[in-house]
């Protein structure tokens, strides 16, 4: 059991860098967007082609072509922008499921501490279809409503959910430990 933990302890650190190092590429995609925007339209028309005009984060979609196929660097820069927060968020995630790990290794599983982590991961899983939703809208605003396609996977909503259900649970947990403490 012990080595499934260490497992787990070192799998969400990895994913809380990767993470990271996403979210600093997408902010690059949107500089780069912006300030070199000959250049990466060079190199997203060499690649789109192989790999399909979308670019995808967590269930957030964008078509980064025009009609004519050409790239459109404003839907670059929108998706990029919100890839960074999405990102961010999975990032943070992860950061809260490492802690909650660590955190529990000597002692229950049952403190405020961890609560409050568990109760964040829900807000962050509610909050990346958000993040699509309003981004979704906002790419509409800027580039046009049939100039722009885009989808956002709403799985995010039930995952937070269940994760605050769960929170409940743990509040619970924590609050019949502190009184069985109190009988001894």
């Amino acid at each position: 059991m012990k080595s499934i933990q260490k497992i787990a302890l070192v799998l969400t650190k990895i994913l809380e860098l990767l993470h990271w190092v996403g979210t600093a590429s997408m902010a690059a995609l949107a500089i780069c967007s912006v300030a070199a925007g000959p250049w990466l339209s060079g190199m997203l028309e060499r690649i789109l082609p192989q790999y399909g005009p979308e670019l995808n984060t967590y269930g957030y979609e964008m078509t980064v072509t025009n009609a004519a196929g050409a790239v459109e660097l404003r839907a670059v820069l929108l998706f990029g922008i919100s890839a960074v927060f999405i990102l961010s968020l999975m990032a943070m995630v992860f950061r809260n499921v490492h802690l909650i790990l660590k955190k529990s290794q000597e002692s229950t599983p049952f403190q405020p501490d961890n609560i409050r982590m568990l109760r964040e991961i829900g807000i962050f899983c509610i909050a990346v279809p958000v993040i699509g939703l309003v981004m979704s809208a906002v790419s509409r605003l800027v580039l046009g409503v049939d100039a722009v396609e885009t989808s956002v996977n709403l799985y995010g909503f039930s995952m937070g959910i269940i994760v605050l259900c769960l929170t409940q649970s743990f509040a619970h947990g924590a609050a019949l430990e502190q009184d069985v403490e109190g009988l001894v």
